[in-house]
């Protein structure tokens, strides 16, 4: 067989992202968070970007006499203390905020008071630095002894004496390796008050064994149940079950150091005749801008390769996040325009809607759709509500119309509001009573629904109505 080369010129089409297409697009896809990073990876690389300041200089002239008048005004005030005998020193110290004291700070302390040893006080400092933010203690003894080092000759029992001496510290169930335990724990304190004296002695025994040992029972709500696994009168079970609920399942709580999020809205909604307008949240735009004396320069003369590098991706980076607002606002107000019952009514007034429904309006991609929505908040006169929120599947209903599951969820809950404590609307219920509304929806997705919504099954729900009434 004999192979010949030759040369031959085709033409074909092919789609080619560009750099900036592509920088466009990824920025797109971040959230404000990873937007302000990025902007902030590009300021420190390129030298030609900058923020436009608040306060900013004009005709390219700083205004500094009244930064140096208040320099100077400072400096006074500085001068006339100093003439007044205060120490240098002094001045500069500054009022600093109280730290707030940590549950293991809390307990070094009770630590402190004891008579211990110094070697059992070292081990009970070891199991304090063990516990989680619950105030438990989520490793085993065995575990913590095998990370020791064999020199020290720690035994177990060593271990467990420990853990005895945190366990009787303050908070009660402080230490504690499991929730029976740590009710346990509360409940052996309880009996050391001098309050537990009008406490009767069979409602704290019953607590103690139902803490130990049926607690996964007692979850379930049905104390029928549990009545019979311990062979008692329901009278004095329900007064173990309130002992137990007011114990505290997690010791800690009042030590808890961790702080709330709070998210940025990206866009604002404001109604202006009847109408509802989107505009972007000027507190997550970064205003940023050529350095005008670079720019000027780089005009002046023919810039270095490097230079002129830099130049084209700065006015890329703005261009690109300028774009980026552009969008998100263009598909916000599409969604408002679409979902106006929401604003008007609340979750109960959304409407079915898809990315197609808004890529076809826009004119632009789903995956377009699904950037500009995903991590994006809109603040809506229902509270912050990411933008994916809006987008639903479709339920049909008898008369033909059709419904989304979070407006199903917010008929759930009104179902369940109105219920009587004594007898609890069932899944199966539930879904007859949407079945009279026109919404015909099987049991088991009355469930999926119900748990979303955060509410308890019947058997639940009617086990702490019954408490409550007693």
């Amino acid at each position: 067989m004999q192979s010949r080369q030759s040369l031959e010129l085709r033409q074909h089409q092919q789609l080619a992202l560009t750099p900036q297409l592509q920088q466009s697009i990824r920025f797109l896809q971040l959230s404000t968070h990873e937007l302000e990073q990025e902007v902030a990876q590009a300021l420190q690389d390129n030298p030609l970007l900058e923020r436009e300041e608040e306060y900013d200089t004009i005709d390219g002239v700083a205004v500094v006499d009244d930064v140096q008048a208040l320099e100077e005004r400072w400096t006074m005030l500085g001068l006339s203390n100093r003439a007044s005998g205060n120490n240098a020193d002094d001045e500069s110290q500054r009022p600093e905020t109280a730290l707030a004291e940590t549950l293991q700070g809390y307990l070094q302390e009770q630590l402190r008071l004891t008579r211990a040893q110094p070697r059992d006080c070292a081990l009970v400092t070891l199991l304090i630095e063990e516990l989680d933010e619950n105030g438990y203690l989520p490793t085993g003894l065995e575990e913590i002894l095998t990370f020791l080092p064999p020199e020290l000759d720690v035994e177990l029992d060593e271990l467990h004496a420990a853990l005895r001496l945190l366990q009787s510290f303050d908070p009660p169930g402080v230490a504690a390796r499991s929730l029976a335990e740590c009710l346990c724990l509360q409940l052996n304190h309880l009996q050391m008050l001098p309050a537990a004296a009008a406490l009767p002695g069979d409602v704290l025994a019953l607590a103690r064994r139902i803490a130990a040992d049926h607690l996964t029972l007692l979850a379930t709500g049905n104390l029928a149940r549990v009545r019979d696994a311990l062979d008692c009168d329901h009278e004095l079970l329900l007064s173990a079950h309130a002992l137990l609920l007011q114990l505290e399942p997690k010791p800690a709580k009042d030590w808890a150091t961790s702080t709330a999020d709070y998210i940025t809205p990206d866009v604002l909604l404001r109604k202006v005749r009847n109408t509802w307008v989107v505009t972007i949240n000027p507190a997550i735009m970064p205003r940023l801008r050529i350095n005008s004396v670079y720019e000027s320069l780089l005009s002046a003369a023919p810039p270095a390769p490097a230079m002129q590098s830099q130049l084209q991706q700065a006015h890329g980076l703005i261009k690109s996040m300028n774009q980026r607002f552009v969008t998100i606002q263009r598909v916000m107000q599409a969604i408002v325009n679409r979902q106006k019952d929401f604003f008007e009514q609340g979750p109960a007034g959304l409407r079915p809607l898809q990315l197609r429904d808004i890529a076809q309006e826009l004119d632009l991609h789903e995956s377009t759709i699904s950037r500009a929505t995903k991590q994006k908040y809109a603040q809506t006169p229902w509270g912050v509500i990411e933008l994916k929120s809006f987008f639903s599947t479709a339920l049909q209903t008898d008369d033909g119309q059709s419904t989304t599951a979070s407006a199903v969820q917010v008929l759930i809950q009104k179902l369940v509001g109105e219920e009587s404590g004594k007898k609890p609307l069932s899944d199966s219920q539930i879904a007859a009573r949407l079945t009279d509304q026109g919404i015909v929806i099987a049991r088991r997705t009355v469930a999926k629904y119900r748990e979303a919504a955060g509410i308890e099954p019947a058997i639940i729900r009617k086990a702490r109505a019954a408490l409550v009434a007693r």
